[in-house]
């Protein structure tokens, strides 16, 4: 293992056997998790896969002295929930949370197979390496040095390994917070996915982001009717070009841009850290600056709806009396009520319309847990930021502020400068640096030592 530059491990604090042993083993309970296929199939009512993969964590924290408990929200739908009794029970909790259920991937499509867990040239590929059996992984690894060690935190910890998260977490984390919201007695603050990684820009200043926000997220469905008949004769009243012209319009227009705080607090500090000004003005252009990081900032900026299907007809010679499309909406925080107006002003009124939603989340970028962030980073990458930004996607964070939780995206990873990062998020050959999970051992043991 390598240091981090200016960092000797012989003085870190808690560096020794047990450390370095945690530090290692984080990259075998990653791969082994890679290895059990956990394809989350998108469809509610077929049968979950989780549960091989939650009943190897609940083994792998009973091998530690935890009592875990196992849930299932559904069938196949395994989910794991333990608790470290803290310092001072009077305090609220923090809940540390990652799902084990994946996305679907086409091995032919791979440089390895994507359930092999294999670690190739210096990093762990496969799918979950990023999202996010390798958090998973380096949680089971701190959380069983803690307790193998009887740390005693500075107050409660729960860990929290869900199914269902790549579908919305219905089946999982939303289950779980609506049917068991006990697991979850005492929790006052929550870090998950997609923050705390690492980008380096020109001239070598490096920052990690922290969620800090995510985007409400709408699956938006189209139906518009028309008259039906023979496809050789003339038509001025068709369902298809009804919604093929509503669509074109969605397509074609731009929601306003809006800078809201974390995302201004965001391009502040990069201006800082690179000495390149920030016009306020123009948010537009400091995002094209950031390079591979300009796609999931800049989706940050505005709302944004995609039309993800469209289905009509069954023959080819029927102009068919119904056309349906599926469209996947993002909208940022406090915008929902504009959103919506504006959505039925560019429809119009022939279009039937029906959704289902996910709430924004937002917090702000504050308080002894971001200190406590930025330390733990600091310790490992001396001279590093940490700064906070909008999510464009969705976690389950969406779930657990149900029960009033203050969330932050933070899984801790130093990357290098130039890997692309967020294009291994549901992408083919995803993969994530072997150092960089030791990396985020370390700094996820230093954080929750004094969160």
């Amino acid at each position: 293992m390598t240091a981090a530059p200016g960092t000797d491990p012989a003085r870190r604090p808690g560096a020794g056997p047990e450390a370095e042993a945690a530090v290692r083993e984080v990259v075998t309970l990653a791969s082994e998790l890679i290895a059990i296929d956990t394809t989350n199939p998108g469809d509610p009512g077929a049968t979950g896969t989780e549960r091989a993969a939650a009943e190897y964590v609940a083994a792998r924290l009973a091998e530690a002295g935890y009592e875990p408990t196992y849930v299932e929200t559904g069938p196949g739908r395994g989910n794991v929930i333990a608790r470290l009794p803290g310092a001072d029970p009077t305090r609220g909790a923090l809940l540390v949370h990652g799902h084990l259920d994946v996305v679907p991937a086409d091995p032919a499509e791979w440089t390895v197979h994507p359930f092999s867990g294999e670690v190739r040239d210096g990093y762990l590929w496969g799918r979950g390496a990023v999202d996010m059996k390798g958090m998973v992984g380096m949680t089971l690894a701190v959380a069983r040095r803690f307790r193998r060690e009887g740390v005693v935190p500075p107050r409660d910890l729960v860990f929290a390994f869900v199914s269902d998260e790549e579908n919305g977490g219905f089946q999982g984390a939303r289950r779980l917070v609506d049917e068991h919201p006990g697991l979850f007695e005492g929790v006052t603050e929550a870090i998950g996915e997609v923050g705390g990684f690492s980008v380096t820009f020109d001239g070598g200043a490096r920052a990690y982001l922290v969620e800090t926000a995510e985007k409400g997220v709408m699956w938006l469905r189209l139906r518009t009717t028309g008259t039906s008949g023979h496809g050789s004769m003339l038509h001025t009243d068709t369902a298809i070009g009804r919604l093929a012209a509503a669509v074109t319009r969605l397509e074609a227009h731009r929601f306003p841009l809006i800078l809201t705080d974390p995302v201004r607090e965001l391009l502040e500090g990069v201006a800082e850290l690179t000495g390149v000004p920030f016009d306020e003005r123009d948010p537009e252009a400091a995002v094209a600056r950031l390079g591979h990081l300009s796609r999931l900032i800049g989706a940050s900026l505005r709302d944004t709806a995609n039309v993800t299907l469209f289905n009509a007809g069954h023959a080819g010679n029927v102009v068919p009396s119904q056309a349906r499309a599926t469209v996947d909406v993002r909208i940022l925080p406090g915008r929902e009520e504009e959103f919506e107006a504006e959505l039925a002003d560019l429809l119009g009124p022939d279009v039937e319309r029906e959704w289902d939603s996910l709430p924004a989340v937002r917090t702000t970028f504050d308080g002894a847990i971001v200190d406590a962030m930025a330390l733990a980073i600091g310790a490992e990458d001396p001279g590093a930021r940490v700064l906070p930004y909008m999510l464009s996607a969705a976690t389950d964070a969406k779930s657990f502020q149900r029960l009033g939780i203050r969330h932050f995206g933070f899984a801790p990873l130093r990357l290098p400068a130039e890997l692309d990062f967020t294009a291994l998020f549901h992408g083919v050959d995803e993969r994530v640096p072997v150092d960089a999970l030791e990396f985020g051992t370390r700094v996820l043991d230093r954080f929750l030592r004094s969160c």
